[in-house]
């Protein structure tokens, strides 16, 4: 199968030694910063690393003809082994059999890279991954708690579909296992929270996850020259992008000059199947909005600079109120305030007319009163809510999760069957918002 790619070859010795805690994390993503995933597998890994310990990421790296990142990219203590391409072809048998051996090249990679995983501190992996595969070869070959990281609950209704989707099957069904055969959960709302601990599984709840050092002074233009918005990612059935458009389109026409929408992560091409905004797109809005496409997330944060609000519309669903929407962190650390309304465990973070606007509801009158909102601002008021908006971002900063998350998937602060845990971070952030 040929050797794994590893950081640095020649720090294995010192890397594996058995007095250094190790944690291990399984992915299938452009880790670090390839997509969402990526994301918060990284600064989770950040956040889980033992003191003076290591946490060691094997990537099943996706075979969409992009490559891994160099060593520089990583953190000091995130060390990377990229598992080798696999002679098995394509098509739904092919992906279906990388899925079914996968902790079996995992445990094989880590052999190779001279780690025993009955040495191992703990093992943490998303619920993407989890499987009753998976679940037999953890428990057979390492001896630490195994932990399911969850971020959503789809609804059958967001897939056309619904039960006969393959995906959607495979999600209910890792959800069934990890409520059952997981050690314990990490879940990114406390409606997962609820979920996980009434089926007796000790549970952390970890929102998304940023390093605030990352992200630059904001430096927008001035309001008086408009308004700039951002939507960054890729809406699929999740974020309500047509809602938003028609919102500005139901301003007055002075008003709706001096409003740009900027969305990073889909061509207007793609809009059709990767938002909710329709083949034709919104023509009449050309003026009004731009498509990036998929740009890096270098391009992601300057764009972050220069927008005023990033914007984010989500229905009053199960699904919605189940995740936690990643951008919304990024956002406040970048200091651009946000332009919402209350979803997931938002309302204890996002206090209207502090970290940004909250609308009253989800729909485009509710968009275009809170851009009204936006457009009545003067550079000073911006200023104010996005210096809130920065101070917010430190209760998502992985920083003041390490000890936390890092006690519990090494087990050290886990509590009996059926319990949750809340980081100091999280109380604070419930307490400044009232909550």
């Amino acid at each position: 199968m040929g050797e794994p790619t590893t950081t640095r070859r020649d720090l294995i010795p010192a890397l594996w030694s058995s007095a250094t805690p190790q944690v291990l994390a399984l992915a299938a993503y452009r880790f670090p910063h390839g997509d969402a995933m990526s994301n918060r597998l990284l600064q989770l890994a950040r956040s889980a690393t033992p003191p003076g310990g290591l946490t060691l990421v094997v990537n099943d790296w996706p075979d969409d003809g992009s490559r891994p990142p160099p060593a520089a990219d990583l953190p000091p203590d995130v060390r990377l082994i990229t598992l080798p391409r696999h002679p098995i072809g394509g098509g739904a048998l092919g992906r279906w059999l990388l899925r079914y051996f996968r902790p079996i090249r995992v445990l094989a990679a880590l052999r190779r890279a001279g780690v025993r995983p009955g040495g191992l501190a703990g093992v943490y992996l998303p619920l993407g991954l989890w499987t009753l595969t998976t679940w037999v070869v953890l428990r057979v070959a390492v001896r630490c708690p195994v932990t399911v990281d969850v971020l959503e609950r789809h609804d059958r209704a967001q897939f056309p579909r619904g039960w006969l989707t393959p995906y959607f099957i495979r999600h209910r069904w890792a959800s069934f296992l990890a409520g059952r055969l997981a050690d314990q959960i990490i879940a990114i709302s406390e409606v997962l929270e609820r979920h996980f601990v009434s089926r007796r599984r000790p549970t952390l709840v970890v929102p998304p996850q940023v390093d605030c050092a990352d992200y630059a002074d904001p430096a927008p233009p001035s309001l008086d020259d408009g308004l700039r918005l951002l939507y960054a990612g890729t809406a699929g059935a999740k974020d309500q992008l047509a809602v938003v458009l028609e919102g500005i389109r139901l301003l007055p026409p002075e008003d709706r000059s001096r409003v740009h929408l900027v969305i990073a992560g889909i061509s207007q091409e793609q809009a059709g199947s990767l938002s909710d905004l329709g083949e034709a797109g919104p023509a009449d809005l050309d003026d009004q909005v731009s498509y990036l496409g998929r740009v890096p997330r270098d391009r992601v944060l300057a764009e972050l600079r220069r927008a005023h609000f990033s914007v984010l519309v989500r229905p009053p669903v199960g699904y919605a109120q189940a995740g936690f929407p990643s951008k919304v962190p990024e956002s406040l650390a970048a200091g651009c305030p946000v332009l919402l309304n209350h979803s997931s465990d938002l309302r204890r973070y996002i206090v209207d007319g502090r970290e940004g606007i909250v609308l009253d509801g989800c729909g485009a009158d509710d968009v275009r009163r809170g851009l009204e909102r936006a457009l009545r601002l003067d550079d000073a008021g911006w200023w104010t809510m996005s210096h809130a908006a920065r101070e917010r971002a430190y209760c998502f900063d992985y920083r003041g999760w390490r000890s936390a998350v890092s006690d519990f998937v090494t087990g050290a602060g886990r509590g009996p069957a059926g319990s949750s845990a809340r980081p100091a971070s999280s109380v604070a952030a419930s307490r400044r918002s009232g909550g």
